[in-house]
């Protein structure tokens, strides 16, 4: 057994090393997997047919389904431009608040992220359309950019989030539970933004009325003055939809994910903003995704069927409870080490290293499956606002390159609300009811 456990830890270090070194996740993962079970049977057979069943198991689970029909359904609406819409009506709603457009920027990105669940399409599109408007009216250009950045990491917390569903599958947890426990904390942190827009407005009013020397640069992508209220009907109405069919047990996860793919390709054609280039545009980029996502969940799969052989879970489950740290001193120990990795990792490689290994030490602790999950995808996510490797980051900057926008823009203005979202984080680890208290009712 010894050996066995030797194994696995030199397993986990050679991950390390061969996804640093610049390994695809998913090969990394399968291929010192299939190595180790290889190490620990001594045949090579068996190592393989163990790999083969693994990512077979993985992928016809029906969980799976959910994936390709949520991003699908979160690209056909960023590119029939309902988005846009949304920012539109609401940033003229606030235009006279004077952080107003900030604050639009946030809410119209909890609306988007409630039918999208892709942080980058979030920030890819509001860095088009709500960053030329804030900075046109004066606000400050790295607060504008580093908002957008911000407030797009809702898009994997508010429901549904494609990395609650990645949870879900690596945990063989209920989608459903996952997505309503989501609630709860991304509506704190939309909250908590608003609340340090309000304050920046109040005691920093320079931020939003600073005039910027080249803002004649930024040419707004859309007219406020054209669009009207109803237009924001078909963004509540799908999201309504998907969410309170979720919650209310008309669908499954995964038939919610197929009626809002369906009824947002119904509205961009009835819109008449989707033709057949940009259907074929999205379903390239759905296929695309999705096959990413479909390798990732297969390498996970080996590789926390090969932990669980090795014995490294019961053995780190073991010291655990030996040191008596107890649920909180477990969950704040692995938020740190979740958000050290998020320095060099994007999310998805995070949840798929450290998931398979802690996710048996938490049962173990008592910690709930839900409370577990939103304390990791909001750990991660903050990763995605820290050099240096913030992926929102990156988009925001390179979405904006044209017009001037470096990265040091993006992370000044980004570090507050990555402060922010350590700071909800604490609270959500301190207060499980956050999470826990929909699914009681």
């Amino acid at each position: 057994m010894m050996d066995h456990l030797l194994i696995g830890y030199l397993s986990l270090i050679g991950i390390g090393i061969a996804i640093y070194a610049g390994i695809h996740v998913a090969i990394a993962l399968a291929g010192i997997s299939l190595f180790g079970v290889w190490a620990i049977t001594g045949q090579l057979k068996l190592a393989l047919n163990f790999v083969a069943l693994s990512a077979s198991d993985s992928i016809a689970e029906y969980t799976f389904g959910v994936v390709p029909l949520f991003v699908l359904m979160g690209l056909t609406v960023a590119e029939s431009g309902l988005g846009r819409d949304t920012f539109a009506i609401i940033a003229r709603a606030l235009r006279r608040w004077r952080p107003g457009l900030g604050i639009a920027t946030v809410l119209s990105n909890a609306v988007f992220a409630a039918i999208t669940g892709i942080s980058i399409a979030s920030a890819a599109v509001f860095a088009r359309v709500a960053v030329p408007e804030m900075v046109r009216a004066g606000t400050d250009r790295s607060l504008a950019v580093g908002l957008v950045a911000g407030s797009s990491v809702l898009g994997m917390l508010i429901p549904p989030s494609l990395l609650l569903i990645l949870f879900a599958i690596l945990t063989d947890s209920s989608v459903g539970d996952l997505f309503i426990g989501g609630v709860g904390p991304g509506l704190l942190l939309t909250l908590a933004y608003i609340i340090y827009l309000t304050l920046l407005g109040h005691f920093r009013p320079d931020k939003f009325t600073q005039i910027v020397p080249d803002k004649d640069a930024f040419a707004p992508d859309v007219d406020t003055a054209e669009i009207s209220g109803w237009q924001i009907v078909p963004v509540l109405f799908l999201a309504g939809v998907v969410l309170a069919g979720i919650y209310l047990g008309f669908f499954t996860p995964t038939e919610a994910g197929a009626v809002g793919a369906f009824m947002a390709l119904a509205i961009g054609i009835a819109m008449r903003r989707i033709g057949f280039r940009s259907g074929w545009k999205i379903a390239q980029q759905t296929g695309h995704v999705t096959a990413a996502v479909c390798f990732l969940i297969v390498g996970a799969s080996i590789y926390g069927r090969m932990l669980g052989f090795s014995g490294v879970p019961q053995s780190i489950t073991q010291w655990a409870i030996d040191a008596g740290i107890g649920p909180l001193g477990f969950l704040f120990l692995y938020s740190l080490l979740l958000m050290a990795m998020g320095t060099v990792l994007d999310s998805s490689s995070i949840m798929l290293v450290t998931v398979p290994l802690a996710f048996p030490i938490t049962q173990q602790l008592g910690i709930h499956p839900v409370h577990f999950g939103l304390v990791t995808v909001l750990a991660v996510e903050i990763g995605l606002l820290t050099p240096p490797l913030g992926l929102s980051v990156f988009v925001v900057q390179a979405t904006l390159r044209d017009k001037g926008v470096n990265l040091g823009h993006v992370f000044r203005g980004a570090a507050p609300f990555a402060a922010i979202m350590a700071l909800v984080l604490v609270m959500v680890i301190l207060l499980p009811a956050i999470t826990l208290a929909l699914l009681k009712i």
